[in-house]
């Protein structure tokens, strides 16, 4: 089954920090905060059904990448999808988003949150694309696409925000992400991302 953990070990933590110039540690602290928000923003979308058919279309056109093969190659990495990606996931909050990831304490500042962000959006579609064309393409619309992204978030099938709403908890150290500090900032920003009210 897809999940965060496996898709966390197709990413070359040490290459990233090499591009970017911060040692490891920094570099896996920015990974760690950016991949579950970027897998969380998707699902946001695909709760949407033109958002879900959106990610469907750019799904099918990352399943023939060949990007995880044999161990991902960052210069291998198109940034300048990734920044489309990112675009299309976050909208004009992405800097909002990098923002509030970088200020979460312990971590990567929000410059290099969001240099981060496009190195990894075309490893995840890759990853997601594998996934959702290898044993569901021709399903409708939603369902599978909703269970593959819960499923990675830890949500299993639950749908809406749930499996994000833990696994943002889990890096917000904020529990629920409710009442603290930047974890409501993260919180509530992805919740006006997913719709659910607490713009």
């Amino acid at each position: 089954m897809a999940s965060l953990d496996e898709l966390l070990a197709q990413i070359p933590i040490d290459q990233i920090a090499s591009k970017l110039g911060v040692d490891e540690e920094t570099a896996r602290s920015a990974v760690t905060r950016a991949l579950p928000t970027l897998v969380g923003g998707l699902e946001a979308n695909a709760q949407d059904p033109a958002g879900a058919a959106s990610l469907e279309n750019a799904l099918q056109q990352h399943s023939s990448s060949s990007l995880l093969d044999g161990g991902v190659d960052i210069d291998q990495v198109d940034e300048a999808d990734g920044a489309k990606i990112v675009s299309n996931v976050f909208g004009d909050k992405k800097s909002d988003v990098a923002s509030a990831l970088g200020g979460i304490s312990g971590g990567a500042d929000s410059g290099l949150v969001a240099k981060v962000l496009p190195i990894l959006a075309p490893i995840v579609l890759a990853y997601l694309a594998k996934r959702f064309t290898g044993g569901q393409a021709g399903e409708s619309s939603g369902g599978g696409l909703g269970d593959l992204l819960g499923s990675v978030l830890g949500g299993g099938g639950s749908g809406g925000s749930g499996g994000l709403g833990g696994v943002l908890g889990g890096i917000l150290g904020g529990g629920s992400g409710g009442s603290g500090g930047s974890a409501g900032g993260l919180g509530d920003l992805l919740g006006g991302l997913l719709g659910g009210g607490k713009k």
